[in-house]
């Protein structure tokens, strides 16, 4: 577990400044990896209530009596190192401030549905008028065109539509099988990292021309982008992949088996680990058998196969297994929990936690960034801000007086 530090060298986008109109998932997600990279990312929330995650739990942060506060764990987990200020974008005036911000920002990011920003005079088209050098980005479910672009886009419906679901679950015949999501809102998570990498090289196109440009991210793009292989495999063949539960559709033996006390993961990326795992196992002969020596063959003849291999896996226990293997080199893996994940030696090693000052709850402990730079390290300067935490902060560094504040929060526009 680290420490959150404030000596730490100059951060890549130090000197960014990043005004935020994105909530939920993805655009936090893009928001908060700007941010650990040292961009001022000013988060914009609605008065009152704020990002729509603030009140997703429980579970809930405990203050220091051990009460629970305001602050959805799930808001905690994409939030950090920004600050946040309250504006009501359906007024004028509140209108007016986001236009005056944009014009002083580097990067403007949004996931309003198509259309809305227009409405407010805050679209594209009116900010980089505005100030020609912004790079704009825009996340929705569907993007800005398209016979689609109009409709709310979630991720779990995004996961279905993109043909995750279709790949994802127990096999049909099978008992519990038919589509499942997946654990996490992962057209969500990569949507906010793919618009990262795109901001990253509008930035850096910017920094050669001068001139901004508008990043036009959907859900469901990322989400058809990230099946991979799946997506080359169905383009090479015309056959759509189906489900195949634990197992891999290229590469046998690749899942999940039973053994005589729990489970383990089996993952045989190669035929010289085939045949070291079938001398762990004691089944020599099935490396040499012509079916099943070369990865071609194993996965031609996967239903021959791996009832062999699950029957020669329930003989021996999960430490048995895993500490023979790992000799080996042949890779495998226990399934755990979160409990066991952060309590693993490997995930503390690497710093996968980060202790951060909170005003509330005192210390706060987050998920760290996996990003490791030797010369330019993530630093995390900020817990995830309360709500309108930094309004008057923020709007005095951009020239506006007390007298102004006090007459936008007397008009409703600020919180």
């Amino acid at each position: 577990m680290t420490s959150a530090a404030d000596s730490s060298p100059v951060q890549p986008l130090s000197g960014v400044r990043v005004l935020d109109l994105s909530r939920v998932l993805a655009g936090p997600w893009c928001t908060q990896t700007l941010a650990d990279l040292g961009a001022d990312v000013i988060k914009v929330e609605r008065p009152g209530s704020g990002d729509d995650t603030r009140g997703w739990g429980p579970p809930f942060l405990k203050d220091r009596e051990g009460h629970d506060t305001a602050e959805a764990a799930y808001y905690l987990g994409t939030n950090r190192n920004k600050r946040s200020i309250t504006v009501d974008i359906a007024q004028p005036a509140g209108q007016a401030l986001i236009r005056d911000l944009a014009a002083h920002c580097d990067v403007f990011v949004e996931n309003f549905k198509v259309g809305d920003m227009a409405r407010y005079g805050l679209d594209a088209a009116a900010l980089c008028a505005l100030n020609p050098a912004l790079v704009y980005c825009s996340i929705t479910g569907f993007g800005q065109t398209g016979p689609y672009r109009e409709r709310a886009g979630y991720d779990y419906a995004i996961q279905g539509i993109g043909g995750l679901m279709s790949v994802t679950g127990e096999r049909d015949d099978l008992p519990g099988g038919g589509p499942q999501k997946v654990g996490v809102a992962v057209a969500d998570l990569f949507t906010g990292m793919y618009a990262t990498v795109a901001l990253l090289a509008a930035l850096r196109h910017r920094e050669r021309t001068g001139v901004g440009q508008v990043v036009d991210m959907a859900l469901l793009d990322a989400q058809v982008a990230m099946l991979a292989n799946l997506g080359a495999n169905y383009l090479a063949t015309g056959v759509a992949p189906a489900r195949a539960g634990n197992a891999h559709q290229n590469i046998v033996p690749y899942q999940v088996f039973e053994v005589a006390d729990g489970h383990l993961i089996l993952a045989v990326g190669n035929d010289s680990q085939f045949a070291k795992f079938c001398e762990v196992a004691g089944t020599a002969e099935l490396a040499s058998d012509p079916r099943f020596a070369r990865n071609q063959g194993r996965v031609r003849h996967r239903q021959t196969l791996v009832p062999l291999l699950a029957t020669v896996m329930k003989q021996r226990t999960k430490g048995d297994w895993l500490s023979a293997l790992e000799a080996a080199k042949v890779p495998c893996g226990a399934i755990n929990n979160l409990a066991e994940v952060f309590a693993d030696p490997q995930v503390n090693a690497r710093d996968m936690t980060v202790d951060v000052a909170h005003p509330l709850a005192g210390s706060l402990r987050l998920v760290a960034s996996p990003m490791k730079l030797s010369a330019t390290p993530v630093r995390y300067r900020r817990a995830p801000p309360l709500l309108g935490e930094h309004t008057d902060e923020v709007l005095r560094e951009f020239g506006w007086t007390d007298a102004q504040c006090a007459a936008l929060r007397a008009q409703g526009a600020i919180g």
